[in-house]
């Protein structure tokens, strides 16, 4: 259940400007998106079939679940093979590793681009051919976006196809596949340049009130990117297409017009040519809304979708995207402060020897990456922690709203696919940005039980 905070690689992408995830956040997009233009029918043929599954219940399974929700909580668990909980736990544990080794390899990156001057010496060169100081910062955040993704990309290969092969859950040949990371390089490309130019024009106005401006200034381009992803990015990746189901059209839009959100249709995408995972959002800022579910979400059974799609529609609600840049700010803002402090120390001990200029130089974003990626990575139980209680009060938000709570508990059941089903509460606390099944499961049999519904 994909919440509007990161409904948007574009959204990361410009994040990138302070917190050095460009090369990660192209390929990011591709969890959720698939390439149309690869020969989907052939990619689909070849993929590898997943053998996770959830042991079934009908009606008459249902009818004798227990009414005490740690019960009926128990019931629906116990309906996860040990097989499938096994490759759940191992794969989401491995997740726990790779958030480190991304994290040192972006740091291994910005080592690469400071020692020896190589990252004066770009700035150089990008200076001859820009002339002017804002072309010259474009020509570097374009060179940055490269070769970031270059260094990366072993790991990306491994992390985002040959991982997620291992564990059936890609769909796409590694050609198709390999199209999306380089439709993501082009829009990483074009955005780092672009932040990259306007970012430095700020810092160098800014002075030592740089981590002020600077937080303004990646705050406006979040929101830009968050405005023009859905029709400018997206679809790069995914066709949309109105939902043609009327039963499904019609019992998500009677959710949305119940809590007058401004949608008039349903939008279906193709995530299935990439990925088997479910995954909807309802996008939108600025009293703009759109209603998104991909296909493999299509085929389950509609309490399911209702259940889902209300949990969506909370996020919108609840205004969770506004909330979610109030957040991301101060979130920022400490980062940044953490950033002057940190840069001023280094660039005293070792500025000459790196070429650089001070902060407001173009050539010092590796150390600006490096040293926030530290700071965000120290502050991921925060981070994850402020997403993963708005993801909580969606879910209560969508079980008031479907009245579904078997079909959120199916649902939830689905994803533990990919993520851990019952993780220990330090566990969860600290590599969780969603909640767990169990912890879903039993808030939805809860308010089954106080509700009194079957």
């Amino acid at each position: 259940m994909k919440a509007v905070r990161s409904a948007t690689a574009a959204a990361l992408l410009t994040l990138s400007l302070a917190g050095g995830a460009c090369a990660q956040a192209a390929p990011a997009a591709s969890q959720a998106a698939a390439s149309q233009d690869a020969a989907p029918q052939a990619a689909a043929a070849s993929a590898p079939r997943s053998s996770f599954h959830v042991r079934p219940a009908d009606d008459a399974w249902r009818a004798r679940l227990p009414r005490d929700a740690d019960a009926a909580t128990r019931a629906y668990l116990e309906r996860l093979p040990a097989d499938a909980v096994a490759r759940s736990n191992a794969y989401f544990e491995g997740g726990y590793w790779l958030q480190l080794w991304n994290f040192l390899l972006g740091l291994g990156v910005s080592w690469i681009l400071l020692r020896g001057s190589l990252s004066a010496r770009v700035r150089d060169a990008c200076a001859r051919l820009g002339r002017v100081a804002f072309a010259r910062d474009a020509l570097y955040g374009a060179f940055f976006a490269v070769a970031s993704w270059v260094l990366t990309l072993p790991l990306t290969i491994y992390q985002g196809w040959i991982r997620e092969r291992q564990y059936e859950m890609a769909t796409q040949t590694f050609g198709p596949w390999f199209v999306d990371q380089l439709k993501g390089l082009g829009v990483a490309v074009v955005l780092l340049a672009l932040g990259a130019a306007i970012f430095y024009a700020v810092m160098r106005r800014a002075r030592e009130r740089w981590w002020l401006w600077g937080t303004v200034v990646t705050m406006a381009m979040f929101v830009f990117a968050v405005m023009i992803a859905p029709v400018a990015i997206d679809p790069l990746f995914n066709t949309y297409k109105p939902v043609t189901d009327p039963a499904v059209k019609s019992a998500v839009l009677a959710m949305a017009r119940a809590d007058e959100v401004p949608v008039d249709d349903v939008y279906e995408f193709d995530a299935s040519q990439q990925t088997t995972r479910v995954s909807a959002n309802v996008s939108g800022i600025l009293g703009t809304a759109a209603v998104r579910l991909n296909d493999n979400l299509l085929r389950t059974s509609l309490p399911e979708i209702r259940a889902v799609m209300g949990h969506e529609l909370g996020h919108y609600v609840m205004n969770h995207i506004y909330k979610d840049m109030s957040e991301i700010a101060l979130v920022v803002l400490s980062g940044f402060l953490f950033a002057k402090w940190a840069m001023d120390a280094l660039l005293r001990r070792r500025g000459a020897a790196w070429g650089l200029r001070g902060t407001a130089d173009v050539a010092s974003f590796p150390l600006l990456v490096a040293v926030f990626s530290t700071w965000m990575f120290l502050a991921t139980p925060i981070n994850n922690t402020l997403v993963r209680t708005k993801e909580i009060e969606a879910d209560r938000f969508g079980l008031n709203l479907a009245r579904e709570p078997n079909g959120f508990a199916e649902a939830a059941l689905k994803l533990t696919e990919y993520r851990k089903p019952d993780p220990g509460p330090i566990e969860e606390f600290v590599f969780f940005d969603h909640p767990s099944t169990r912890h879903r499961i039993h808030d939805a049999m809860q308010w089954r039980q106080a509700m009194g519904t079957p």
